[in-house]
């Protein structure tokens, strides 16, 4: 077996897995099941994929140091389908719940701080997808690494946004919130 088909099938649960709360949300879709708020439903959903994935994709780095440096194959993916849901997100807000009307979404963004701590999350995230190739990797050199510590940053604004945005029940975004704060401890920490 080549190592490009055991790759493929090392790497096809994971995406299995990762298009598994889309086709959830496309048999919502298609039964009727979205709550009485779609659009608020979709929105959110997707916002939480995206920020899951991304902090999953953020794990890889400390379990590769200590002891699973295996993992690393899947961090890309795990980012890339992070940057997917964000972008989906993005767009349902934008499509479905602002019309692209971009005079009131600018007005949003402005306004409204989740939104624009938000936005702040999904911009920082167009260098790291776009620079996810093994091409881009060779050319940036150490430069790669500097850049995709963003990701970090991003998951804070990810965090951060979904803070603003709950109000009251903040038990997930806190809990996300912690989890990214041993991430980032672990990050730094060497490896025993």
């Amino acid at each position: 077996m080549t190592t490009t088909v055991r790759n493929a099938l090392i790497k096809t649960p994971v995406w299995i897995a990762c298009l598994f709360p889309l086709a959830l949300l496309y048999y919502q879709f298609r039964t009727n099941d979205l709550t009485a708020n779609p659009i608020e439903y979709l929105t959110h959903n997707t916002g939480d994929w995206a920020l899951r994935l991304l902090l999953l994709s953020l794990v890889i780095t400390p379990l590769r140091r200590f002891g699973y440096p295996s993992l690393i194959r899947f961090r890309r993916l795990l980012g890339l389908f992070a940057f997917f849901y964000v972008c989906l997100h993005f767009a349902i807000w934008a499509w479905l719940d602002r019309g692209l009307e971009f005079q009131e979404m600018w007005d949003d963004i402005l306004k409204r701080r989740f939104i624009t701590v938000g936005m702040l999350g999904l911009l920082l995230m167009v260098p790291l997808a776009i620079t996810s190739t093994k091409g881009w990797i060779r050319r940036l050199g150490k430069n790669w690494q500097r850049l995709h510590r963003l990701a970090y940053v991003s998951a804070l604004a990810g965090v951060i946004h979904y803070y603003w945005l709950v109000k009251s029940d903040i038990r997930l975004p806190a809990m996300y919130g912690a989890i990214l704060l041993v991430l980032m401890a672990a990050r730094w920490l060497k490896k025993p």
